[in-house]
């Protein structure tokens, strides 16, 4: 480790000063949706936290989010109390952004310590290309242009996933990595589009006999049953209690939002709806019907319910089927070749089907599929082959999260 150079922890202290300088940048809705969840978690007993709805930025993360805005929020009411008042909708004074873009670089510390991991935990001849690959991520565009310009707190949750993903690559940790995971899709539940691909690997090579499938270890598949079971129930046994779990799960999946993001994702949706487009004037020429009421529909594939002009409507269903279809394909792959390679290919792949076939697909969920295919891309000239491209156009399809002047040489 002490050849390596510059290490993760040296390269995150120039990177944490360069988002410094970041602090007086654009931030989107998404800076003022997290300081309302402050707001709420701090004003607010448990059982209004999914009810309250002042601001139009309603809270709808998993419950151990929730609890996480509540523990920033601690200090919040320490250094700068006003910004926790939940029917001040839009407040940003100067202490409120910097608190909140602070949380963002201090939290991050998570990432920097999984990153560090996984070169650590390398073997000898890999711990360049794993530092490389560490560096890549650390310094990552995506994760500087939406964490740090725009505003989440992706950094913190991708760190908790190669965690995880770091600690499936011993037999040892195997039950931590799957424990790690489930507190991961209780913080957010877009991870769920890579829980096929860990429940196949966890259930081939924790649970089952590694010379024969119908080898059962039942110990191990109890322990890891109990554990994820046990998790789920501490982030959402409180609302089940309560009977808020309808409620909770109306947030949590809002299926009203439409097919198509404001931002369109760069996916197969996308190309969908273009055609569409492109349809209705091409249409009347060639005799197809145009629904007139979908051509006047100002939310047409942009908010709210996504209809089309020409071509039939697409329901959450479709969406479900054919993005577990493109995933069952690396899933059997996985099965019967269960290395921890193809588990990282396999839920990069999971990641990949997701964001091209999802419903109400964000442009920032490419990094569902460039993150997890960072650990792999330098072990082989073919990854490197397909991850370059991947990369280059994942990263520009967020630069219309950037349309200030201000903003346009971090482009």
């Amino acid at each position: 480790m002490s050849a390596l150079f510059p290490s993760v922890f040296e390269t995150s202290i120039l990177a944490g000063a360069l988002k410094v300088l970041l602090f007086p940048a654009y931030k989107s809705t998404d800076f003022e949706v997290h300081r309302n969840w402050l707001a709420i978690t701090n004003s607010l007993p448990v059982k209004d936290w999914y009810y309250e709805k002042t601001s139009e930025w309603t809270l709808d993360y998993p419950p151990f989010f929730a609890w996480f805005e509540y523990a920033m929020s601690i200090p919040a009411s320490l250094i700068h109390p006003a910004m926790l008042n939940v029917k001040d909708l839009g407040y940003d004074s100067w202490q409120t952004v910097y608190f909140q873009r602070s949380t963002v670089i201090l939290t991050e510390l998570v990432l920097v310590y999984a990153l560090y991991y996984f070169v650590k935990t390398a073997p000898a001849s890999q711990k360049t290309v794993s530092h490389a690959a560490a560096l890549s991520i650390l310094l990552s565009p995506g994760l500087l242009i939406i964490d740090h310009i725009h505003f989440q707190y992706n950094g913190f949750l991708y760190g908790l996933l190669i965690l995880s993903l770091v600690l499936a690559r011993r037999k040892t940790t195997l039950l931590l990595s799957g424990i790690l995971f489930a507190a991961l899709l209780c913080l957010k539940h877009i991870y769920l589009y890579l829980a096929p691909a860990y429940f196949v690997y966890l259930l081939r090579v924790y649970c089952l006999g590694q010379k024969s499938i119908f080898q059962i270890q039942f110990f191990n598949a109890i322990k890891l049953g109990v554990s994820v079971l046990a998790i789920f129930t501490i982030a959402f046994g409180p609302f089940v209690y309560m009977g808020q779990m309808p409620q909770l799960l109306s947030r949590l999946f809002p299926f009203s939002r439409g097919l198509c993001h404001a931002y369109w994702a760069p996916n197969v949706w996308a190309m969908y709806s273009w055609t569409d487009r492109v349809l209705i004037y091409v249409a009347p020429r060639i005799g197809l019907p145009v629904d007139a009421a979908a051509v006047n529909s100002l939310t047409r594939g942009l908010v709210g319910d996504t209809s089309f002009a020409v071509l039939p409507n697409v329901s959450p269903r479709v969406t479900f089927i054919l993005t577990l279809t493109f995933q069952i394909i690396p899933l059997i792959k996985l099965f019967l070749q269960p290395s921890w390679d193809m588990f990282i290919g396999a839920v990069t792949l999971c990641g990949y089907a997701s964001f091209l076939f999802g419903w109400h697909v964000h442009e920032k969920a490419i990094l569902l599929v460039i993150i997890p295919f960072s650990l792999l891309a330098l072990k082989d000239r073919r990854h490197l082959g397909a991850f370059r491209p991947l990369a280059v156009a994942g990263h520009v399809s967020l630069f219309p999260l950037l349309f200030h002047a201000q903003e346009f040489p971090v482009k």
